[in-house]
């Protein structure tokens, strides 16, 4: 295929190199970022979609998706597909593949689980939603970007799983990284501790796959001194996306709304901001009970 690439950041580079080197056309536009090999680079974001089957962003938040999908739409050929990439808000996600659907453009909000490490070897989950017909083209893209690709349900489907996924991962960390400063106040070996709840009910994939404590289970961030994987940043935006959310479905999400004020709290005030969200555990390591 014809691909317009747009937002070739630490995320969307790889993605674009991956399908370069499966045979694919991509011409890419970025504000600050270099192109990488093999991506022909295009003046404007208009340029990069003009002729291209399908266009593809990744790109930091709604408002930006939006104002992009103003300038690329009307340069898109009729019956291509627009596929956001991007984390954003439900609400943008939407109204951008409404505008798309009035152009004659179909749309799909795609946003991926997996990091700039899954995103470098291909292995990114993508979450996505639109119609039959628009994941129906996207879906062989996604299988040379990622190892699965789930087709959520209708426009925002995919940005909606994405935000609840997240929100659990946020609030599963912060009871991660809870317990281990616990189990050390209480004099229990770190090791000990993973060799228990990773194998009993206290297992989760931010113990058993990611674990916060250096040492101990498999390869993380953690044994990195916490150099970001998943930027404590970027926690802190999906969780505010999912209060956005769950304000305006009327949803009460009470560990969603703490953890969303604890990362805010790390981010802005402590420090946390460029380390990755897992550093969570040296935060506790060092308070005690108020």
């Amino acid at each position: 295929m014809k691909i317009g690439f747009i937002g070739l950041g630490n995320m969307g580079a790889p993605m674009a190199k991956n399908l370069v080197a499966a045979g694919h056309e991509v011409w890419g536009h970025d504000l600050h970022a270099p192109m990488p090999d093999g991506v022909h680079g295009a003046i404007s974001a208009a340029g990069a979609a003009k002729d291209a089957d399908v266009v593809i962003t990744m790109l930091p938040n709604g408002a930006i998706l939006r104002a992009v999908a103003d300038d690329v739409i009307p340069a898109m050929k009729p019956g291509a597909v627009l596929c956001d990439c991007s984390t954003v808000d439900v609400e943008s996600a939407r109204a951008v593949a409404d505008q798309a659907t009035k152009a004659g453009i179909l749309a799909v909000d795609a946003p991926v689980s997996g990091g700039v490490g899954g995103a470098a070897a291909g292995t990114l989950t993508f979450m996505a939603g639109g119609t039959d017909a628009a994941f129906a083209i996207v879906k062989p893209l996604f299988e040379v970007m990622g190892q699965k690709a789930v087709h959520c349900g209708g426009s925002g489907a995919g940005q909606a799983a994405k935000i609840c996924n997240n929100m659990i991962l946020g609030v599963t960390m912060i009871a991660t990284c809870e317990a281990f400063a616990l189990a050390d106040k209480l004099g229990l070996d770190r090791q000990k501790m993973f060799d228990v709840v990773s194998t009993s009910s206290g297992y989760s994939w931010t113990m058993n796959a990611y674990c916060p404590a250096p040492g101990v289970g498999p390869k993380s961030p953690a044994d990195n001194d916490y150099k970001p994987g998943f930027a404590a940043e970027l926690m802190l935006k999906d969780l505010r996306l999912s209060q956005q959310a769950a304000e305006a479905a009327d949803a009460d999400t009470p560990m969603g709304k703490l953890a969303a004020l604890l990362y805010e709290t790390f981010v802005e005030t402590e420090g946390g901001k460029g380390m990755d969200f897992s550093a969570m555990l040296p935060r506790f390591e060092k308070r005690h009970r108020g």
